[in-house]
C-alpha cells in the first residue's frame, strides 16, 4: 500500500458518492472507555453535506473515547500515549422504515483519512447518490466513524496549505536531480513539522491502533458481533479487525481490496500497473469515441502526456494566476481513472486546456484534492501520511527510489515515476513504525472480498491475495471499470445484500458483468 504525500493520496477511497465536503462538528461530550455514549439528534450534519436530510433518515452522532494507546488491547500502562484518549466521532442514519433489524452496518470509506461519518450521510440517500440499496437500510443503522486522526476524531493536523498545494503541484516525474532533491526537501520538512508536534505519538495512529478503536465502536452501538462495510483501505482495516477478533466477526465486505502482504514497494509497483492499465482502458474508450465524447482522440495518450511536458516549460495560468503544472494535471488524470463516468471529463479538460482554459483540470484535480476555493484543505492528507507512514516497515533508500523511478518510468510511464518518488515522503517520516498483522483470521466466518477487474488504485490482482491471506475470504469480482464496485450493478448488489442480510455467501468464482 503506497505511502507518500504525493503518491499515497491514489489509495483514496473508492465510494461513488462525494468523498470530501465541508464538515459540521459532531458536538457532545465523549463517552468514557467502556460507558454507552450519549446520543444526540443531529441533522445539521447532512444538511451541511448535502443541502438536506434523506427522506425517512433521522440522524444521530455521539462521541466515545479510546485509549491512545491499547498496548495490544486493553490499554497501554507506559510508553507514547498510556493514560491518555482519543475521541471518535460516530453518526448513525436509521431509516424510519426501518424492520426485522439486524444491527449497525459499521462503515470505513478508506483512504486513509476519509470520513466515515461523511460517507454513512451520503449512503444514506440511497440510489440518489449512488447509496446503499433500501433492502439494507431498512434492516441496519448505518453506522460511520471517522477513524483516529481523522477529520472530527482528534484531527492530525500538521501539513501547510502551502506545502500540500507545492506537493499536488509538483512534477510528478522529477527528472533533474536538482527536481528530485527539491521533493526530498519538501518531503522533509513536511515530516519535520508532524515530528515536531506529535513526536512519539507519531505510531499511534497505525491501522492495528484503529482496529481496536473500532471493537469499541461495535461495542457502543450495542452488536454482540460486526457488521461491516469496508472501501479500499478500509479492506485493510477491516482485515486487521478480523485478525484481532476473529470471534466478533459477523459479516465483512471487503471492497477494493489491498493486500496487506506487500511491502511499499511492491505496493506502490502494482498501484502504478493498475492506474496504467486503467488509463489504456480510457484510451481506447477515447479512440472509439471521438468527437463530442472525446475531443482528444484518436490518442488520448499523448494528449495528456504532451499537456504535462507543455506545463513543464510554460504551464497555463488560470484565475488568480494560478499555473497548471505538471503535477495538477496528473492529479487530474488520477481523480478521472476512478470511474468509468470520469473519462468523459477528463478528455474535455485536457481539450479545454490546450485551448487556454485550465479550470476543468483544476476542478477535477481540486475535488480529488479536497481543496477549496480559498486555497485551504481538510486534514485528509495530513492522516493519510500519519497513518502510511506508521503502517509501514519498508523504508527505501533515497538512491534506491531514484533508481526505481528510472526503471518504472519505461514500464509505467504516466504512473511509475510518481509512485516511485511519493515514497520519499515515508523515507524522510520522523515517526516509529507499528506494523499490522498479516495472517489468517482463524475463527471467523466467510468474509466477501471484492475486486474489479479495472480497478486503478487497488488493481484487482490484491482481491485473491486478500481473500487468501485470511483463509476464509470468499472472492466476488466485478468486470468493470473504477475504484470498488458496490453497489454499482445489480449482480453485485444482489449478491452482497444476500451477504449482509442472509450471511448468504456467493458461489466461488461468481464473476459480475460489467453492465
Amino acid at each position: 500500500m503506497l505511502a507518500g504525500l504525493v503518491a499515497a493520496t491514489l489509495v483514496l477511497a473508492g465510494c461513488t458518492v462525494p468523498a470530501f465536503a465541508p464538515r459540521t462538528d459532531v458536538e457532545g461530550e465523549a463517552a468514557a472507555p467502556g460507558t454507552a455514549p450519549a446520543w444526540r439528534a443531529c441533522p445539521e450534519v447532512a444538511e451541511e453535506l448535502v443541502g438536506r436530510t434523506a427522506p425517512d433518515m433521522r440522524y444521530e452522532c455521539a462521541r466515545i473515547e479510546v485509549p491512545r494507546n491499547w498496548g495490544g488491547g486493553t490499554g497501554a500502562t507506559s510508553g507514547p500515549g498510556a493514560g491518555e484518549t482519543f475521541e471518535i466521532a460516530l453518526l448513525r442514519a436509521r431509516s424510519t422504515k426501518q424492520r426485522a433489524r439486524i444491527g449497525s452496518l459499521v462503515i470505513n470509506p478508506g483512504g486513509p483519512g476519509g470520513s466515515g461519518v461523511d460517507t454513512a450521510v451520503y449512503l444514506s440517500f440511497g440510489s440518489a447518490l449512488g447509496g446503499l440499496p433500501a433492502s439494507v437500510t431498512e434492516r441496519f443503522d448505518i453506522v460511520g466513524f471517522d477513524p483516529r486522526g481523522v477529520a472530527r476524531s482528534s484531527p492530525v493536523e500538521c501539513i501547510s496549505d502551502d506545502d500540500l498545494d507545492a506537493s499536488f503541484g509538483y512534477d510528478p516525474d522529477p527528472e533533474s536531480q536538482q527536481a528530485f532533491d527539491g521533493f526530498v526537501t519538501l518531503s522533509q520538512r513536511i515530516g519535520r513539522g508532524c515530528g515536531d508536534r506529535y513526536g512519539d505519538q507519531l505510531p499511534l495512529y497505525g491501522t492495528e491502533q484503529a482496529a481496536r478503536d473500532m471493537d469499541a465502536v461495535r461495542a457502543a452501538v450495542g452488536d454482540e458481533k460486526l457488521t461491516y462495510l469496508g472501501y479500499s483501505y478500509g479492506t485493510l482495516l477491516g482485515a486487521t479487525y478480523a485478525q484481532l477478533y476473529p470471534q466478533r466477526v459477523r459479516a465483512l465486505v471487503l471492497d477494493g481490496a489491498v493486500d496487506p502482504r506487500q511491502g511499499l514497494i511492491a505496493s506502490s509497483e502494482s498501484q502504478a500497473k493498475g492506474f496504467e492499465r486503467a488509463f489504456t482502458n480510457f484510451s481506447r474508450w477515447c479512440a472509439a469515441n471521438a468527437g463530442r465524447r472525446c475531443p482528444i482522440a484518436p490518442d488520448a495518450r499523448a494528449a495528456v502526456t504532451s499537456a504535462i511536458d507543455k506545463a513543464r516549460v510554460s504551464p497555463v495560468r488560470g484565475d488568480g494566476g494560478r499555473e497548471a503544472t505538471p503535477g495538477w494535471i496528473f492529479y487530474a488524470v488520477v481523480s478521472s481513472l476512478y470511474t468509468e463516468s470520469g473519462w468523459q471529463e477528463l478528455a474535455g479538460a485536457i481539450d479545454e486546456l490546450e485551448g487556454g482554459d485550465p479550470t476543468h483540470v483544476f476542478r477535477l484535480a481540486d475535488a480529488y484534492a479536497g481543496r477549496e476555493p480559498d486555497g485551504t484543505y481538510s486534514n485528509l492528507f495530513d492522516a493519510n501520511l500519519a497513518v502510511n507512514c506508521a503502517d509501514e516497515e519498508e523504508k527505501p533508500s533515497r538512491e534506491q527510489i531514484r533508481q526505481l523511478q528510472t526503471r518504472w518510468r519505461e514500464a509505467y510511464p504516466l504512473f511509475g515515476p510518481a509512485l516511485a518518488v511519493g515514497m520519499l515522503s515515508c523515507t524522510e517520516w520522523p515517526g516509529g513504525r507499528d506494523p499490522y498483522p498479516t495472517g489468517r483470521a482463524d475463527g471467523a466466518p466467510p468474509i466477501l472480498v471484492v475486486g474489479t477487474t479495472g480497478d486503478p488504485a487497488t488493481p484487482y490482482e490484491q482481491t485473491p491475495a486478500l481473500a487468501r491471506m485470511l483463509g476464509v475470504g470468499r472472492v466476488l469480482t466485478w468486470e468493470g471499470e473504477g475504484h470498488t464496485a458496490y453497489p454499482q450493478t445489480s449482480c453485485v448488489t444482489a449478491a452482497v445484500d444476500a451477504y449482509l442480510i442472509s450471511l448468504t455467501v456467493p458461489r466461488e468464482g461468481l464473476r459480475c458483468p460489467a453492465r
